[in-house]
């Protein structure tokens, strides 16, 4: 299985130089939310010489794993090289840690500030309440949220009211602690990260 996984990367050799090699990854990892969209895998195609589209997907995959590895495992710059087995191409080794090396800071960064776009939370709590009033014929939820953040300014309480049925309501409360509990394990990843 490894073998197969690393075989695909001779598939770079057939970029005619550095730059081309240099683009591919920097597109992986300016699509790595979204993947790539047709225009470049076309342009990527054209680089590598490739007549089948799907030749493609396996050495993208191959060179995702690769960066991630990289960047989210924060893996130093001694340390690159040593992700290859023997069987890749000494080459080919060469020319991915030099440029695994070259963005490897950026990349960082770019990890560190989106972690900071979702404010590190602490906790996410909320208290709900029927509220049967002369004025009110349906019952109607009004839920209060709570983001508990590090910093002050970003704290806060809102109340948000919704008219819900029933089981619309029921969904959106497991939907609530399914994101609370997604928040605290990103918030422990993060921590970990850091």
């Amino acid at each position: 299985m490894e073998h197969t996984f690393w075989g695909h990367l001779p598939l770079l050799v057939r970029a005619n130089s550095k730059e081309s090699v240099e683009y591919i990854l920097q597109a992986l990892w300016r699509t790595r939310k979204t993947g790539l969209d047709a225009a470049d895998r076309h342009v990527i195609c054209e680089m590598l010489q490739l007549q089948n589209d799907a030749d493609l997907d396996p050495l993208l995959v191959c060179l995702r794993m690769l960066i991630r590895r990289c960047v989210y495992e924060n893996i130093s710059k001694d340390e690159i090289q040593k992700l290859f087995p023997n069987e890749v191409l000494p080459e080919l080794q060469r020319l991915l840690t030099i440029l695994l090396q070259k963005f490897h800071k950026e990349w960082r960064e770019d990890v560190f500030k989106d972690q900071v776009i979702l404010p590190r939370l602490k906790a996410m709590t909320w208290n709900m309440a029927n509220k049967d009033t002369a004025e009110v014929t349906e019952p109607m939820a009004v839920i209060n949220l709570k983001l508990q953040n590090d910093a002050p300014s970003h704290s806060g309480e809102f109340e948000v009211k919704f008219q819900l049925a029933k089981d619309t309501l029921e969904t959106m409360v497991k939907s609530m602690y399914c994101i609370r509990d997604q928040l605290s394990d990103m918030d422990s990843t993060s921590n970990m990260h850091l």
